[in-house]
């Protein structure tokens, strides 16, 4: 306990002997440049801001073009495959066709061949009439 007091003085006792200094006081080195030098630089300044001002606007734009060019391509893409989808349903239904054609083709074959069989057996059957009234009479 007594050892507290002492050290209280001790750091009273540093402080006041240290050097204490002023915050404006510490830079003392100046530069010192002609109006026409300042203005320049100011000048420099003014473009320099508005040279990033450009280049944030520009960078938006590309970010802008490069969304744009990623929806094309998907458009792209979806026409793509409507254009896949659709020859395959033409080639499917050119198929259909075809087919539809050939057995519309064997139909009528079959149908001239039964009718041919229709006459014929018509025809026997007047043959077979005639026959019996040949040989009844």
């Amino acid at each position: 306990m007594k050892l507290m007091p002492k050290l209280v003085v001790l750091i009273a006792i540093m402080m006041m002997s240290s050097k204490s200094f002023s915050q404006t006081a510490t830079d003392t080195t100046l530069i010192r440049l002609d109006k026409p030098i300042v203005r320049l630089v100011i000048k420099d300044l003014i473009v320099g801001d508005g040279v990033k001002q450009e280049l944030f606007l520009t960078q938006d734009k590309v970010k802008l073009l490069e969304q744009k060019i990623v929806f094309k391509d998907s458009i792209i893409s979806n026409l793509n495959t409507q254009i896949f989808n659709y020859k395959s349903i033409i080639d499917t239904r050119s198929e259909q066709l075809a087919l539809s054609q050939e057995l519309s083709s064997r139909l009528q074959r079959d149908l001239k061949k039964e009718q041919i069989k229709g006459k014929m057996v018509a025809g026997t059957g007047i043959l077979g009439i005639l026959a019996v009234l040949f040989i009844l009479k």
